[in-house]
């Protein structure tokens, strides 16, 4: 069979930009594997990803409103793919290169907790080691999946999912690339969620806001991604010009936008009413596993036997859906009705 994963990286070559990333490049995975006949190395990180149980468990896991009831909020999952198609849309244009682009934004939310960022604020207080989302999601692609192998990704799809979201820059502009289209996504997918929650309206976004960038989801959004495809350089002769970002006065307006949703939303006490209890109930699971190893399943057993029970707590409680931890808080705390035989 003609080698179609040749074909594909010779394309990359000529179609590209000179400052996307190639796959004939790649720096390669932890353990060195045979290349695919058909698909580049980052077409197969995104395969990977995609049939990972940690990205399936995205559907049940809360992305601003806890385990909202209603079927059109967002979840950590929708929320991955609407990153994935901002990202890949910003890709093309720019002639980057869409495979990478999409494996690191399809893993870059695996490490999120059950119940969003309050999860993650209960475990980075609780476990010794602190938890970051970002680590824990290459923890999880490195250790944690298929039962303790890992996915075996390869170097520039980790480095995006580490560097998605703080701290030092991806090494890639894909990488980069996705770091912005978090923000693009999160931003205006909460403002439609929160609209639908009757949390805010339309009226209270400013009017600098409206003019610059819209009035929509969809208008926000189409001018967010065409002032980062029209500001971004990725073919400068000099490689440290590369640049993705917005224009400047468009990011002042999108960090307006940013602030507002903290101050209307993220803060918002009737949203967060519920977190409280989510973040108690996370210590309370935490602490119980770690004082009862046997009761880990058999993987985090294992972790437990490697790295300690505290990790191998941290890494069962932080891989479960809201949905889980719920039923196992109920499980272990709450008793059942007496049922006569």
């Amino acid at each position: 069979m003609e080698n179609i994963r040749e074909r594909i990286e010779n394309n990359e070559l000529s179609l590209l930009s000179s400052g996307a990333a190639f796959a004939k490049d790649s720096k390669g995975r932890l353990a060195p594997e045979e290349p695919d006949l058909v698909r580049t190395c980052w077409q197969r990180d995104r395969d990977r990803i995609i049939h990972s149980k940690s990205f399936r468990r995205l559907k049940h896991k809360t992305q601003v409103f806890l385990s909202p009831e209603g079927d059109h909020y967002r979840t950590r999952l929708t929320h991955t793919l609407e990153v994935a198609q901002i990202a890949r849309t910003i890709a093309r244009a720019l002639r980057l290169n869409e495979d990478l682009t999409e494996a690191i934004a399809m893993g870059h939310d695996l490490g999120h907790t059950p119940f969003g960022h309050a999860g993650e604020r209960a475990l980075d207080a609780i476990y010794p080691g602190g938890f970051r989302h970002y680590e824990q999601s290459v923890r999880i692609v490195d250790v944690i999946e298929k039962n303790g192998e890992g996915l075996n990704l390869t170097e520039e799809v980790r480095n995006g999912i580490l560097c998605h979201t703080k701290g030092q820059e991806a090494d890639t502009l894909e990488g980069r690339l996705v770091r912005l289209s978090d923000r693009i996504a999160y931003i205006n997918h909460d403002i439609d969620d929160a609209l639908r929650a009757h949390i805010i309206t339309e009226e209270q976004i400013s009017e600098e806001v409206h003019s610059m960038i819209g009035t929509s989801t969809a208008s926000r959004i189409n001018s967010l991604v065409t002032s980062v495809i029209s500001s971004s350089v990725t073919d400068a002769e000099n490689p440290t010009d590369n640049v993705i970002k917005m224009a400047d006065g468009m990011w002042e307006v999108f960090d307006r936008l940013n602030k507002f949703m903290f101050q209307n939303v993220y803060l918002n006490p009737e949203c967060k009413s519920e977190e409280v209890k989510a973040v108690k109930l996370i210590e309370t699971l935490y602490k119980h596993f770690c004082e009862h190893e046997h009761e880990l399943p058999e993987e985090y057993a294992l972790i437990a036997k490697n790295e300690g029970v505290e990790r191998a707590a941290c890494d069962y409680i932080a891989g479960m859906t809201d949905h889980y931890a719920v039923e196992m808080f109920n499980r272990i705390y709450i008793p059942k009705g007496w049922e006569k035989v």
